[in-house]
């Protein structure tokens, strides 16, 4: 990874993205930094600090902590990622978007881009009035403008043009960045958080509120996670293919073998992401609703509770195989093989060359889900049944160290890739 950052520096296209990507993540923790008006940041403190166990922890920790600061940017990313998967299921539920997203081109991904814009807008609309409804009920407002229609009027637009511009930095990333702009964003997010979680530790072990051992143990469970993470991303199901040879003119072609990769992981973080989301939504909406640390919806759907282990861990895998389905047609790879004279040993072309594609895409996609869920799941059964204050917040770091993880691979992956188009171009030239 190192290496790879090294050779990026050095060439100055990719060194003027890396710096423009880093001037974004400067100015998105910049408004991580600005609180909304009318709004009394150290009682929300206090009330975040007792409801850490809530989704509350989790919004927090998507954002970065600008969440339990109501800073400008504390709905972060997520009413993008919640229009995301809306506009994504409607994809396939509808059959007008279907057509547009597949069969129109880059005017039809764009028109779906727009859409998923209006629809962020929107959501982060709602999820900006039902925070306003929360400081509100709970005395978090500024005396004096709990019932000032001005001021709550000001703090909901805040939050949602805060989302709004947050989507739009993920978007410029994208184009003139390193890419994966909404990823890096959320990557960032979570980051910020390491220092002052490796300080607290320090000072739980130092006051005694945590065994030494017991902060080693999950150090070493988080390197673990990380080396399996690593390993089963660079994981693939590498199925043989032959080509027939072909005489054309004078010349001979074909006849070689090779190979064709299916990753393990082939949907990356975007299902941790997704079911996440998805998982916590009871919970949130109890929380807009006034629903206490205490009341039934957060004991039975909060983040540490079994039964959202089990909604979340189901939900990994639903959308592992809808990412796969989406990336991968077997369909059309066996045309393309047929196509261009290429075959299975021992499958015929045709129908029977999809069929054993998906068999084996099947096969590996539970695999990739499982190891998810499993990695995503384990720190919240230990969790639920850990009693020490000092590791209150293990459901959220397991997932904390997925997203963080995945992301950081794909963009080395982004940023080889940049590299050997660069070098073909040199060689073409």
């Amino acid at each position: 990874m190192l290496q790879t950052l090294r050779n990026a520096w050095r060439v100055e296209e990719i060194r003027k993205k890396l710096l423009f990507t880093l001037a974004i993540v400067l100015l998105y923790r910049l408004g991580n930094a600005v609180p909304v008006p009318f709004v009394d940041v150290a009682t929300l403190t206090n009330y975040f600090t007792a409801m850490r166990n809530t989704v509350f922890g989790m919004m927090d920790m998507m954002s970065g902590g600008a969440f339990s600061t109501a800073t400008i940017f504390a709905l972060s990313i997520q009413p993008y990622i919640n229009a995301s998967i809306i506009i994504q299921l409607l994809c396939i539920a509808i059959p007008a978007l279907e057509r547009m997203s597949k069969d129109e081109g880059e005017e039809g991904r764009k028109k779906i881009a727009s859409i998923t814009r209006y629809a962020t807008v929107g959501i982060g609309l709602l999820q900006g009035f039902g925070y306003y409804m929360i400081m509100r009920a709970n005395g978090i407002l500024v005396s004096g403008y709990s019932t000032n229609v001005l001021a709550a009027i000001v703090i909901i637009l805040t939050f949602t043009s805060g989302s709004a511009l947050v989507m739009w930095l993920g978007e410029q990333i994208n184009e003139f960045g390193i890419g994966n702009g909404i990823s890096i964003i959320l990557f960032v997010s979570i980051v910020s958080r390491l220092p002052n979680a490796i300080i607290n530790s320090i000072r739980n072990v130092a006051a005694g509120n945590l065994a030494w051992w017991a902060a080693l143990l999950v150090f070493l469970g988080a390197l673990a996670i990380i080396i399996l993470i690593v390993f089963v991303n660079d994981a693939e199901r590498r199925i043989p293919v032959v080509y027939a040879k072909r005489v054309v003119g004078r010349k001979m072609y074909g006849g070689q073998s090779t190979h064709l990769p299916m990753k393990v992981n082939m949907s990356g973080v975007m299902p941790i992401i997704f079911a996440q989301t998805i998982a916590a939504l009871p919970a949130t909406i109890g929380a807009f609703t006034g629903a206490g640390q205490d009341s039934w919806i957060n004991t039975v759907f909060g983040t540490n509770s079994l039964l959202y282990a089990l909604v979340y861990f189901l939900l990994i895998i639903f959308f592992a195989y809808f990412y796969s389905t989406i990336q991968f047609d077997p369909i059309e790879v066996s045309n393309n093989l047929k196509n261009n004279g290429g075959s299975i040993p021992g499958i015929r072309q045709g129908k029977p060359t999809s069929d054993f594609i998906r068999k084996v895409l099947n096969r590996i996609t539970l695999f990739g889900a499982l190891y998810l869920g499993i990695i995503a799941c384990v720190p919240i059964i230990v969790s639920h049944f850990t009693t020490a204050p000092a590791l209150t917040g293990l459901s959220l770091g397991g997932t904390s160290i997925i997203i963080a993880v995945g992301v950081a691979l794909e963009t080395v992956r982004a940023l080889e890739a940049q590299l050997l188009m660069r070098n073909y171009k040199g060689f073409l030239s």
